[in-house]
């Protein structure tokens, strides 16, 4: 979503696309969302930690992501937004 002050102005998003003409709500129309810009990733849990916190293999290498809200195991595929495991894909 597009922040007063900034260059696009504050009832127009990227390209003008996605808001309802409101700055307070938000439609998404694309597949990236217009509010932080950012997709899931399925990445792949390597080892579970403790207090909900996994290291998963990544394109750019291991990193640390919470997996408190899902079910994943190790060897599990899971979508991560935001360092924050959303879904468990089915093998």
């Amino acid at each position: 979503m597009s922040v007063p002050g900034r260059p696009d102005g504050p009832d127009q998003g990227p390209a003008g696309r996605g808001l309802t003409g409101r700055p307070d709500q938000v439609e998404c129309f694309d597949e990236v969302c217009i509010t932080c810009s950012d997709t899931a990733v399925a990445v792949n849990v390597l080892r579970l930690l403790d207090d909900g916190l996994a290291i998963v293999a990544t394109d750019s290498g291991e990193e640390e992501v919470s997996v408190a809200l899902v079910t994943a195991g190790v060897g599990d595929t899971v979508l991560v937004h935001a360092r924050e495991a959303i879904a468990v894909i089915a093998p």
